[in-house]
């Protein structure tokens, strides 16, 4: 009598599905490895094109009003409430710690290093990112792009270096701005709903918090732009045909963003902290 075949013989066993598991695996890794590559020649070609050719006024200032002015609302309203919610969620521990006049210090630490920058870029990627990759993935679909190509005009000169140009010269403003508008807000709250006296709140601030910590944050500001423009850029430049393609793309373009921004937060943040220290050998501050 035959004996019953093995798991591992049978067509779509235990084998089979091992088999389907690092094929999937190995196409995974291949592409990741490709898209990092092809985004990475992108952001050459757009680097490299920003010193061969200086860029012409009347291209710039629309791009620089649509990335920067009109962005101006909604990153200030962003920071002014972040500054009040701050202000509500540190004062019970630090009234339980006797602490509460040194408030003002937290917030604004927290604003002008992490916060002020993440939540510019996140605004940033969400309302200009998106519309970048929406307005250059139809542009791909409609083929405009392959008709500047056929005329001999290089897409990437004139489509992605001014937006790139005008979201890493304006980041930096809408940054300010939302440092601005949560200390603003901070100190609305704690001074006013909570009572916290007005001197103490500032004259703690100004111990605590620095221009490098400002420079800080505005300088990591700079590379969250950068990312922002050329990974938005990247997915409209490489639409998949259709209204379903350019949707897609500007939602990986948002998704792809705002990951970024988090791993080049942490990682900038990290070599600034170490640079801190180097300048400052006796140590980070403390509130206690």
């Amino acid at each position: 009598m035959a004996s019953a075949p093995s798991p591992s013989a049978v067509p779509g066993g235990l084998t089979g599905r091992l088999a389907e598991l690092i094929a999937g695996l190995g196409d995974f890794a291949i592409a990741t490895v490709a898209g990092i590559g092809d985004v990475a020649l992108f952001s050459l070609r757009t680097v490299g094109w920003i010193f061969a050719r200086p860029q012409r006024r009347d291209v710039l200032l629309p791009n620089f009003y649509r990335i920067g002015v009109m962005s101006l609302p909604v990153v200030a309203l962003t920071g002014l409430f972040i500054g009040m919610v701050l202000a509500v969620q540190s004062f019970a521990q630090f009234k339980a710690l006797g602490l509460e006049t040194r408030l003002g210090s937290v917030i604004n630490l927290s604003l002008v290093r992490e916060l002020g920058p993440v939540l510019a870029a996140t605004m940033l990627a969400g309302r200009v990112g998106s519309a970048m990759a929406a307005e250059l993935g139809t542009m791909r679909v409609t083929e405009q792009i392959d008709a500047l190509e056929s005329m001999g005009a290089n897409p990437i000169y004139y489509l992605v270096v001014p937006r790139f140009l005008g979201c890493l010269f304006l980041i930096p403003s809408l940054t300010v701005m939302a440092d601005f508008m949560g200390v603003l807000g901070g100190y609305f709250y704690s001074h006013v709903l909570l009572g916290i006296d007005h001197h103490h709140y500032w004259a703690n601030s100004r111990e605590y918090v620095d221009v490098f910590d400002f420079l800080m944050g505005v300088f990591k500001s700079l590379f969250f732009g950068a990312a922002i423009a050329l990974v938005s850029c990247h997915h409209g430049f490489h639409c998949e045909p259709g209204a379903e393609g350019v949707g897609k793309a500007a939602t990986n373009a948002f998704v792809h963003s705002f990951v970024l921004i988090l791993v080049l937060d942490l990682f900038l943040g990290i070599w600034l902290n170490n640079v801190h220290d180097f300048f400052r050998p006796e140590g980070p501050r403390r509130l206690l």
